[in-house]
């Protein structure tokens, strides 16, 4: 099945015979579903801050910054905007009369409203005609959209998410790459005056990342006297999956090759394993709002890091204490504090433990990265949310789950999901180093088993492809985790590109 030709392939990559095998047994086998309890609410899972626990939590996180505690921010960043422009891209491919389309069609609404994008001002400068008029705007659709779209106009056809022009600043315009740059100065500015940003790209895209960075930065020093220090990174090429044909045997291109897949971003936890930092936040690329709108999303990102900042003194503190302790007192006081501020309750076999077993058991849960989640409240958005699942051992744990890790056609498990209160925007605040100051290996912390296999084609063929265990699901499921409720106004995603019509993203 496997001849030398593949072995050359795969070795450039970097993945070995073993893990190819591997990868194939799971096309045969699949993944072991998970056994979803209940979603995770306010007071289950999910802590609610009132005002003085927030404006305490902010405070914590602020004196920590001040002390010396290294921060950064990661930013996933690698994907191109192709979807953003999907209506467009099928509108180029069948032209019609904007006055036949519904007055709600999408391209319709690009069109007639073209004059509210960030971008407008350049696209002026690349269409022939005079299209301020709205009038010259329809009749020219396809001149309008084609300059937005290819190569000899802005090329957003091509360029990824983070170099799309978001908002408008008077003359003045930002890409959402720039807007992360703004937002991180004002939460992740430590006392050194550093803001360090790292986005994860792609490697067709570093040039005009870079590009557009060296003409942002002067700016950003003069407004916010900041000394950003920004870096990229690729996704790793051999955590690309094989892809399988309908019999599970390797797919093959026309020419006979392997054909591998982008694992999908929880091959990124490579990426986040490489930062240096003790406390990292993330938040996707397209997730901003201009800088009138911030107010809230650094409130609420310092209160986050000043959550994190508490859970992980108070843990530090529990794991020295039992390097040399196993008292009875110390192993309540600690299953206490699990159970008060982590929703945690051990499992019933933790009962029959002697002391010193349940000592190591406490110092194995505790002394692991950890995580504090931002979520909002469901309104219907598509995607995953925060639920309680029961591990093998029997200890329940809070995870991050998509709608693909369900079998939705099994009532009680879309009972569960469809109860969900909250939904995950990606708001992450993560403690990389244990506490001896050492960091993490955060491969060990993840679990193969929240994969998945997903039904592609490749230039007509069916093909199954290889999902890895997601970077904020099960690349992090042996995190200990706390979900905190974050208002909707911290969540202002970018997924089609007439999103940017909408209030949040509209200058003051």
């Amino acid at each position: 099945m496997i001849t030398q030709s593949d072995l050359t392939q795969i070795t450039a990559k970097g993945i070995d015979k073993i893990s190819l095998e591997e990868q194939l047994e799971r096309f045969a086998k699949g993944f072991e579903p998970l056994n979803i309890v209940r979603p995770a609410t306010v007071a289950d899972g999910i802590v609610r801050l009132d005002d003085t626990e927030l404006e305490a939590s902010v405070q914590e996180y602020e004196r920590a910054i001040k002390q010396g505690v290294s921060v950064a921010k990661f930013v996933p960043a690698s994907g191109a905007a192709t979807r953003m422009f999907k209506d467009l891209f099928s509108y180029l491919d069948n032209p019609a009369d904007l006055a036949l389309l519904s007055e709600n069609h999408p391209v319709r609404q690009f069109i007639e409203q073209a004059h509210r994008f960030a971008f407008f001002p350049l696209l002026t400068t690349l269409v022939d005609t005079d299209i301020n008029d709205i009038d010259h705007r329809r009749q020219h659709a396809v001149a309008v959209i084609s300059a937005l779209l290819e190569s000899n106009g802005l090329n957003y056809g091509f360029l990824p998410k983070g170099l799309v022009h978001f908002h408008r600043y008077g003359d003045q315009i930002r890409t959402s790459m720039e807007e992360h740059l703004v937002e991180g100065a004002l939460y992740v500015k430590d006392s050194s005056e550093r803001v360090r940003i790292h986005f994860t790209i792609s490697p067709q895209h570093e040039e005009y990342f870079r590009k557009q960075l060296d003409a942002a930065i002067p700016e950003l020093k003069k407004t916010y006297g900041i000394l950003p220090e920004v870096s990229f990174s690729f996704q790793k090429p051999h955590t690309d999956t094989l892809a399988a044909g309908p019999d599970n045997r390797p797919f093959r291109d026309e020419e006979g090759k392997l054909l591998f897949r982008p694992g999908g971003h929880g091959a990124l936890i490579e990426n986040l394993n490489e930062q240096e930092t003790e406390i990292v936040f993330i938040k996707n690329i397209d997730n901003v709002v201009p800088e009138h709108l911030l107010g809230s999303t650094v409130r609420y990102k310092k209160a986050l890091g000043g959550l994190l900042i508490k859970l992980r003194k108070s843990i530090y503190n529990y794991l020295t204490k039992l390097e040399t302790s196993s008292d009875n007192s110390l192993i309540d006081e600690i299953s206490t504090f699990l159970q008060d501020e982590l929703y945690v309750q051990l499992p019933d076999s933790f009962k029959a433990l002697g002391p010193d077993q349940k000592a190591e058991y406490l110092r194995t849960y505790l002394n692991r990265p950890i995580r504090v989640c931002g979520m909002v409240k469901n309104v219907g958005e598509p995607g995953g949310g925060p639920f309680w699942i029961r591990e093998k051992n029997g200890q329940e744990s809070l995870q991050i789950l998509e709608s693909s890790q369900f079998d939705l056609s099994n009532a009680a498990q879309k009972a569960v999901f469809n109860s969900a209160t909250h939904f995950n925007p990606v708001d992450l605040v993560c403690s990389l180093f244990d506490y001896k100051g050492r960091k993490f290996d955060l491969k060990q912390y993840t679990n193969p088993e929240t994969g998945f296999i997903s039904e592609k084609s490749y230039n007509g063929r069916p093909l199954k492809a290889l999902e890895l265990p997601g970077l904020w699901n099960g690349a992090m499921a042996s995190w200990i985790t706390l979900f905190v409720e974050v208002p909707l106004s911290t969540f202002n995603p970018v997924k089609v590109v007439n999103d940017l019509l909408r209030s949040q993203h509209q200058p003051a």
